[in-house]
Parts: structure tokens; sequence; C-alpha cells
């Protein structure tokens, strides 16, 4: 009740902060519209559909790593019970058909990735990248919550990686919110930092060693610096965790300029497919099933 209390303060202090500056939230975020957000995280999901008669079907059946099922007793068949829960070994010991009961893990750790680069800052149409790049992690954070999952966040600019370490708290939120709001403010045209494409992989070169196992790692980038690090790391990481890349681009600029064409993200299928984002024609999302190379074209 306190925390929520001091949330709905901080909030107020935002809004106050923001209308008295006059920023336009197309340009600059406020942590004000950030939380405003969490109202609007639902009707999605980070889960994949499951078949009507799945065994795996119910609210937090998935396919994606981290949310397995656990072995919790084992009881006599019940009219109703799926069949293919039997376990014959045991039926066939007791005489007496027995089934075996699972629950399903409600654990999962999602990791956000944001880029509030120099080169985020820019927007032709509604808004800057770098907003529309705060906006999605701030809608991923709180849906992230509102299920039960814990929630971190690494987020970057041209100078700094600052790190968020997952936690199932509001508090944790808050804590993401406030830094992307924080790097979203420091952008400026005319800024005198230069363009550091390499932040990109240093960045998920610390995601890679934070996630180590059955992570889903949610990148928001706009591609910027792009290389074959890029791909290799990605690839390392989604060995072991589920990698969500969220490609954001302006119709002025649809090209990252980098010289790299594509980028390699783990499909979140059963069966390790590879999806294929060629960030030069952002038309085209190439799925191909199977893939193991670093490039497939």
């Amino acid at each position: 009740m306190r925390m929520n209390l001091a949330i709905q303060k901080e909030t107020a202090r935002a809004a106050r902060h923001a209308a008295g500056d006059g920023e336009d939230e197309r340009v600059y975020v406020s942590l004000a519209h950030l939380v405003r957000l969490q109202h609007k995280a639902t009707g999605y999901s980070f889960l994949p559909r499951q078949p009507i008669h799945s065994l795996l079907s119910g609210r937090y059946a998935s396919r994606l790593r981290g949310r397995g099922l656990n072995f919790e007793e084992l009881r006599q068949y019940h009219q109703g019970d799926d069949i293919r829960t039997m376990d014959w070994k045991v039926t066939a010991r007791t005489r007496r058909p027995h089934v075996r009961v699972y629950t399903e893990e409600r654990d999962r750790v999602v990791l956000l990735l944001v880029d509030q680069r120099l080169h985020m800052f820019f927007g032709s149409q509604e808004r800057m990248k770098s907003v529309a790049a705060a906006e999605a992690a701030a809608l991923g954070a709180w849906r992230a919550l509102d299920v039960g999952d814990r929630v971190g966040a690494i987020v970057f600019n041209d100078q700094s990686i600052e790190e968020i370490r997952p936690q199932r708290s509001k508090v944790t939120v808050m804590q993401i919110l406030r830094t992307i709001e924080r790097m979203n403010r420091e952008l400026r045209a005319d800024a005198s930092i230069k363009p550091h494409p390499g932040q990109l992989n240093a960045a998920l070169e610390k995601a890679r060693r934070l996630a180590k196992h059955d992570t889903l790692v949610v990148l928001i980038t706009d591609g910027h610096g792009v290389d074959d690090d890029t791909t290799r790391i990605t690839a390392q990481m989604a060995r072991h965790n589920d990698v969500l890349g969220m490609l954001l681009f302006d119709p002025l600029r649809e090209s990252p300029r980098s010289g790299h064409d594509h980028i390699l993200y783990r499909d979140l299928g059963p069966d390790g497919d590879v999806a294929e984002l060629d960030v030069k024609d952002r038309r085209h999302l190439r799925h191909r099933k199977g893939c193991r190379h670093r490039r497939c074209r």
C-alpha cells in the first residue's frame, strides 16, 4: 500500500515537472507517461498460442524456455483426466490406473535491452525512435510484472550502459523507467557526443553474461551498429535463452549505416528455428526453419 502511494506521488511530481517544462512527449518521454502505460499493458502476451487441447494448455502454458513442467504428485486416475498423463509402470505394478500430476513453472526472467543512443533521437512521423523505444520497454516491463515474471533491463546510450537486475517488484519497474527517462532526456540534436555504433554489441555482451539460462531477452533498437559480432553474440545468447528483437525505424532513415544488411534472432518456436531480419528492407521478415548457420541467405 505504501509502495503504491509512493509511486503515485512520484508520478504526480513527474507529471507536474513535465507540464512545467512544456515539453512535447513525442520528443522527450516523461516518467508520468511511462507509468500511465501500465493501464495499456493488456491484451498481448510474450507467450505463443497453444492448441486448445494441448497438454500445456492454460494461462501459463508456453513453449518458451523457463516455463517447464514440474512433477508434483502421483495419484489414482479420475474420470476426465488426460490419458497422456497416465503412468503405465505404476498402473501395471499396482493394478490401478495412476496419473502423474504436473504444475507449471510460473517464474521467468524478462530482460529488456533499451537503446537510447543519439542515433535513436530522430523521428519524421509521430514520435522520436527514442520515445517509441521507451514506450515499448515500459509496456513490456508492466506486462511482465503483471503476469508474475521477474523483469530487469539494460539501458544504454553512446556513453554508458546501466544494468537493473531482474526482480518481481514495482520498485524495480520504476527504477527501469526512471533510468530510461533520464537517458532519454539527455539526448540533444546539438550534443557534442560522438555516436558509438559499437555500444550495441557492448550492451548485448553484457546481456549475454547476465542471461545465463531460460531468460527472455527483448532487444529494442534501430539496429545501428549491427555487424558480424552482433550475429555472433545474439546466436550465443539464443542457445540457452529466447531472444526477441523489436526493430524500430523511420521512413526517412530506413537503412542503418553499418554496412550490414541482416541480423538473426532465434524464433520462439519449440524446435530452435532462426528468424532473419533484413534490416535494409524493413518490409521483410524471413523465417528459415531449422537454420543453424550464422548467416542464412
